[in-house]
């Protein structure tokens, strides 16, 4: 198995990737034999990468790929095969984590801030232990501040020789301009319906019927779709989500479905907060010396307060995924509605309500239904400008309610 195998539905990305990962162990391997040093223009490799593309489309996945695939020590190498075999040391330790040189940053917080990139940007400028490259992954560049941003600017303009950054983020948009222009950019594309279903029977074990029903549900989003075939919690959340358009018939509908999707992310983010917060509180009282009655040593105030306001920001960030989640639910919905409505005869993403959406469909206008796409999209965009939840949902569900 390659380190390619759960990339899916992603060809170019995976040929650009595979080509630059053989000139970059060309470049490696000329200089342990102390041969003359290639020329790095002239070659497909380049120190900066930024992988951008729709949720789910698996650009985590191309940039954990392409960090494996710079490590590999593989000796069929020498026999001419690729980079990436997917067996060995370098290989494996870097796809779960425990490569010295492979550094995966991701946050469940909701932004990036100055002082943890600094801390990154420093981890960049040493030198790789196994001779190879260091490889840093930044998972949520889009979450970088402005004053983070800045930082990382200069570790891109001037890096290490022997330092790949790989930054991933939804759209160009997201990424500082002087950054992006420091970068080779590689687009991903929605994985096939098809490609996601096969991915969830080989990598996960799911059965075939289940597996496409998800990745239908879904639309190629591949963790989404892992989610809802393993997470019987999960697919409740989603059935109880597309009766919404059902039940926006009046105000007091309308008011108590925002209400409900509200409360339903915030049990999430509840959920898991009291999974990591309990864990993480017990291991720094004790790695700060509590006494056993769990009375903290002077002086610890502040870190005990710091590690509060962490936590913090992490369920808000979790409520708010949860919603988004919702809300992307609600868009598939009304699009099958609208494709029903134009005669399109495309795939349903939601054929399990095909009543609902048959319902929806007799009673409303395309224009309506475009309206009330509109709807859910406002309130996303307002989520992401911090208007208050309950707020930016109850205008929601009214503007469906209207149509």
């Amino acid at each position: 198995m390659s380190v390619w195998d759960d990339l899916v539905g992603q060809d170019r990305i995976r040929a650009q990737l595979a080509a630059a990962a053989r000139d970059a162990d060309a470049l490696v391997t000329a200089e342990a034999k102390g041969e003359a040093p290639l020329d790095v223009s002239k070659t497909t490799m380049t120190h900066a990468w930024l992988f951008t593309g729709p949720p789910g489309a698996g650009r985590d996945t191309a940039a954990r790929a392409f960090a494996a695939a710079l490590q590999c020590v593989s000796p069929d190498r020498a026999l001419g095969g690729e980079p990436g075999c997917g067996f060995c040391e370098g290989c494996h330790t870097a796809l779960v984590g425990t490569h010295a040189d492979v550094e995966v940053v991701r946050t469940d917080l909701l932004s990036i801030g100055v002082k943890d990139t600094r801390d990154l940007v420093r981890r960049a400028q040493l030198s790789p232990a196994g001779r190879r490259w260091q490889v840093i992954v930044l998972e949520d560049s889009d979450r970088l501040t402005e004053g983070a941003a800045n930082v990382l600017l200069k570790a891109v303009e001037e890096p290490a020789p022997r330092t790949v950054w790989l930054l991933c983020a939804p759209s160009l948009e997201d990424v500082l301009p002087t950054i992006r222009s420091r970068c080779r950019h590689l687009t991903l594309r929605t994985p096939p319906v098809a490609a996601v279903a096969e991915l969830l029977v080989r990598r996960d074990g799911i059965e075939p019927e289940a597996a496409a029903a998800a990745a239908r549900a879904t639309q190629g989003h591949i963790e989404r779709a892992r989610r809802l075939a393993t997470d019987e919690g999960a697919r409740a959340r989603r059935a109880a989500v597309l009766k919404v358009p059902l039940r926006v018939q009046d105000v007091g509908g309308c008011l108590k479905a925002a209400q409900e999707l509200i409360d339903t992310a915030a049990d999430d983010a509840k959920q898991l907060a009291e999974e990591v917060d309990t864990k993480e509180t017990d291991e720094l009282k004790a790695a700060l010396g509590a006494a056993q009655g769990g009375r903290m040593p002077r002086g610890t105030a502040g870190v005990m307060k710091e590690l509060e306001d962490r936590q913090k920001r992490r369920r808000t960030r979790t409520q708010r995924d949860t919603l988004d989640l919702a809300l992307r639910d609600l868009t598939g919905f009304y699009r099958d509605v609208l494709a029903l409505q134009l005669g399109s005869g495309t795939a349903m993403a939601n054929e399990d309500v095909r009543d609902a959406l048959d319902r929806v469909a007799r009673e409303s206008t395309a224009e309506s239904t475009l309206r009330r796409i509109d709807a859910v999209l406002a309130c996303r965009e307002a989520l992401d400008r911090n208007v208050a939840p309950l707020l930016a949902v109850e205008a929601m569900t009214m503007a469906l309610r209207a149509g």
